[in-house]
């Protein structure tokens, strides 16, 4: 699960990243990372701005298991 985890925390950070960007200076890096202009959409980009979406989700919903998961994991590495 923790696999799962740090997917999940990088697609986030890339959607954060990716609205900081269309704040800060109107450019959608998931639209230029495939070659089109801002705004628009191709089926990949959906599935890109999809998973970004659930790892939110998931991030969201399960915050508090990843973080006692994580902890765990640590003090099993501290021993």
């Amino acid at each position: 699960m923790k696999q799962i985890d740090i997917i999940a925390a990088v697609l986030v950070v890339v959607g954060a990243l990716n609205w900081g960007l269309v704040s800060v200076a109107r450019f959608d890096l998931v639209a230029a990372l495939f070659g089109m202009r801002f705004g628009k959409i191709s089926p990949l980009s959906a599935v890109v701005y999809g998973l970004v979406g659930l790892a939110g989700a998931y991030q969201a919903l399960f915050w508090k298991r990843v973080q006692s998961r994580w902890a765990h994991a640590e003090a099993l590495h501290a021993r």
